[in-house]
């Protein structure tokens, strides 16, 4: 057979051997809730957020129902500097003043919720943006950190501003979409019991969101290949207790530790798997999901 004739018939193979693969899983997750958070690296990436988009329409059309809740990071960033206001991390979290917030509050419920909306219908999907204030979806609170000096061991508390924490989902908003067509595309922002607005980090609202509806799966897309053990090496799977004794020895540290805590925080809440993806690889989704050994970590109960 000729060459160039012989490379794409190996290519189909692969694909139809890929597809054969995947019908278990979607027999076994047909008419489950998964929890979406996409973020990092890929937001900023059109081509990586056109595959995102794709996936999404798959999922939803072979029974599926997807609840995205995306980030937003890097472009309130952007939009500070465009505006020359300058903004301070503690701990990962942006310190968010009375002013900022209104523009954090713009850039994720305005720009980057409807870009992640029209890509999914251009996919072919039907997608609707809302936002943690809309329909009373997400209750906050003020959120709170405290730091131990390191000399006087005397721990104070940090003031991030008008950073929340979810204190209340209303599941009952997602009655409608997941007996619909529709595509849920969520902004983390919430409501104080004042009628402030906050900031939420957007894992958290993911998990507090998979926490509410009981989904089956919290898939997290980050700019990391997943958790990785003492030599660097990719740990495919973790049962809670595993991930906690990581988290105590170390192994797990800075920035994977709240996303390692949001996974735990979903799993004690009835959700089946968290999984942390690496959003940098084209179509992770499809190949966590519907693959036998995955492309990432998953941490089960």
């Amino acid at each position: 057979m000729d060459a160039k004739r012989q490379k794409p018939r190996e290519n189909l193979l692969r694909t139809a051997k890929t597809v054969s693969e995947a019908l278990p899983y979607i027999r076994q997750f047909a008419g489950e809730t998964f929890v979406i958070k996409f973020g990092g690296h890929a937001m900023g990436d059109i081509s990586l957020t056109e595959t995102f988009a794709k996936d999404i329409v798959l999922l939803k059309h072979i029974g599926i129902n997807p609840v995205v809740v995306h980030g937003g990071g890097p472009q309130i960033g952007q939009m500070l500097e465009r505006l020359k206001i300058k903004s301070e991390f503690i701990d990962g979290l942006r310190v968010t003043t009375a002013d900022m917030v209104e523009i954090v509050e713009m850039v994720l419920c305005g720009s980057i919720n409807k870009q992640i909306v029209t890509e999914i219908q251009r996919a072919g999907g039907i997608a609707m943006g809302i936002s943690g204030k809309d329909g009373g979806l997400i209750k906050a609170r003020k959120l709170r950190r405290t730091v131990k000096d390191p000399d006087s061991n005397i721990e104070r508390i940090l003031d991030l501003g008008f950073v929340g924490e979810p204190t209340e989902v209303n599941p009952r908003i997602f009655d409608e979409f997941l007996d619909s067509d529709v595509i849920p595309v969520i902004a983390p922002i919430g409501m104080g019991e004042n009628g402030e607005t906050y900031n939420i980090n957007a894992d958290t609202a993911a998990g507090a969101i998979a926490a509410a509806l009981n989904a089956t799966k919290l898939l997290m897309l980050t700019d990391v290949a997943g958790i990785l053990d003492k030599e660097g090496e990719l740990i495919s799977e973790l049962t809670m207790a595993e991930a906690k004794k990581l988290i105590a020895d170390g192994t797990v540290s800075g920035g994977m530790i709240p996303k390692v805590e949001t996974c735990l925080h979903a799993l004690e809440h009835d959700v089946q798997a968290a999984h942390i993806l690496d959003g940098r690889i084209p179509h992770v989704l499809l190949v966590e999901i519907f693959t036998e050994h995955g492309a990432s970590t998953m941490i089960y109960r």
